[in-house]
């Protein structure tokens, strides 16, 4: 099943990638391949900034779990592809770290929802009293046996 995938997408890199190479030229390619090569090391080593930035906003109701799941996913993929030499391989890097973009967009403009991860103790109106009677007859008790 891989490899009835694999395979087109390599046949399409390869046709993309030298289509490109006639284009833009050789030297002009190996400089696209080597800046995308280093943008998805960089964005790699970050994932951890990402992930705690992705997790924030999980935690404050920006995100839900679906949502949270897409963008760290979409960021790890985007970041792989783009250190993958080709053309077709940065397009969808690209599109991958779009949607990581627009997902973050779309939870940055949406109001906060309340945190479901926090325990609620209660209203801040209610008072919790005990009451300890100090008067209490030793005849009041009931011994069980």
């Amino acid at each position: 099943m891989l490899l009835l995938i694999l395979i087109p997408y390599l046949f399409l890199e390869i046709y993309i990638s030298l289509d490109m190479l006639e284009r833009i030229g050789a030297l002009w390619a190996t400089l696209w391949t080597i800046v995308t090569m280093m943008i998805g090391s960089g964005l790699l080593k970050n994932s951890p900034y990402a992930l705690m930035g992705n997790m924030y906003s999980l935690q404050v109701g920006k995100l839900d779990l679906r949502k949270f799941q897409d963008a760290t996913t979409s960021y790890f993929l985007g970041a792989i592809l783009l250190i993958i030499p080709g053309v077709f391989s940065d397009f969808l890097g690209l599109l991958s770290l779009l949607y990581t973009v627009y997902l973050q967009f779309v939870a940055k403009i949406t109001p906060e929802q309340p945190n479901t991860f926090q325990n609620h103790k209660g209203d801040d109106d209610v008072i919790d009293v005990e009451i300890i009677d100090e008067h209490v007859d030793s005849h009041d008790r009931i011994e069980r046996k």
